[in-house]
């Protein structure tokens, strides 16, 4: 027999309304007054997903209890589990979320899970079970850093930089996944002793991020960027090219032939290194079998014990 759990708070000013439309939606199959009490439970978990992951996970747990069977509900279960690090968890409710929604976009998250669980090979070869043509541009970039780590933590560097070289690695261009692949590349460079490359790659970073907020603020400060309008696959994706040569160490030689990737902006090849694809997740099966809205927990019972 479970121990009881405790119930999240939630304050008075939460409302349902204030989750977001498409979750709202998957709802649907509950009673109102259950849908309603869930996705306060919802809200307050992404509310304090980066300021108190603890509570946020107990939010997410309370919501699994009334809903153990919604899609939506099992991903931030898991989410939460991984920011408070419970890697075993995370795998678990991500495995019955992909049974649920039949969904990719959170294989990057299950192969660094395995990571967290010291099992390298295993989260490589989690990563290379799907076609990465399937998957949004976003949860590419994602897996391909995730399976550079994988390939550290196996003490393989030189395979750690190649699964970086994908063609999102375009220094011309900043999107919001390029921050982090260009200092995961830069990282990776460092530690190949190639420290010259891997500062102008961090650099890079960094003014991208720059560049990012400075749109996102509205404009640029102190700087002239260009701003490229795409239509790419990737919902709310912004493109922003900036001049390379205003980055005092930046590489000097010309961009390579641009690459058409699924409508994402043209991309160069990446200093010393040719591009390629990534890798990422499987899809499986709707999941008859889940939770019912009452489980307790929502978490425990139909995944595998693998983890």
């Amino acid at each position: 027999m479970r121990p009881a759990q405790e119930v999240a708070h939630v304050p008075d000013d939460v409302e349902p309304r204030d989750l977001d439309k498409v979750a709202r939606g998957e709802l649907k199959t509950l009673s109102k007054e259950n849908a309603d009490w869930v996705a306060k439970h919802l809200v307050m978990a992404g509310r304090l997903i980066d300021e108190d992951p603890e509570e946020a996970h107990k939010h997410a747990l309370s919501a699994g209890r009334r809903a153990g069977r919604i899609s939506v509900v099992r991903e931030t279960i898991a989410i939460t589990a991984y920011q408070v690090g419970d890697y075993a968890l995370t795998l678990r409710e991500l495995r019955t979320y992909r049974r649920i929604s039949g969904r990719d976009d959170q294989l990057p998250l299950m192969v660094d899970s395995e990571r967290g669980l010291g099992r390298p090979e295993r989260a490589l070869e989690l990563g290379r079970s799907v076609d990465v043509s399937t998957l949004d541009v976003q949860v590419r970039v994602s897996l391909a850093i995730a399976m550079s780590g994988a390939r550290l933590d196996l003490g393989q560097p030189q395979a750690a930089l190649g699964e970086l070289e994908i063609p999102q690695l375009d220094r011309t261009k900043a999107f919001s996944y390029s921050p982090a692949l260009f200092a995961a590349y830069g990282t990776v460079l460092e530690d190949l002793g190639r420290p010259d490359e891997g500062e102008r790659w961090l650099e890079l970073a960094d003014r991208a991020e720059d560049a990012l907020a400075a749109l996102d603020n509205g404009g640029a400060d102190g700087e002239t960027v260009e701003i490229i309008e795409e239509d790419i696959d990737v919902d709310d994706e912004r493109a922003v090219g900036f001049d390379e040569t205003a980055t005092p160490d930046a590489p000097s030689n010309e961009p390579g032939e641009a690459a058409q990737d699924d409508g994402d902006v043209p991309a160069s090849d990446p200093e010393d290194g040719d591009t390629r694809p990534g890798h990422d997740e499987e899809s499986g099966p709707h999941d008859e079998t889940a939770h019912s809205e009452t489980d307790p927990q929502g978490t425990d019972d139909i995944d595998d014990r693998r983890a």
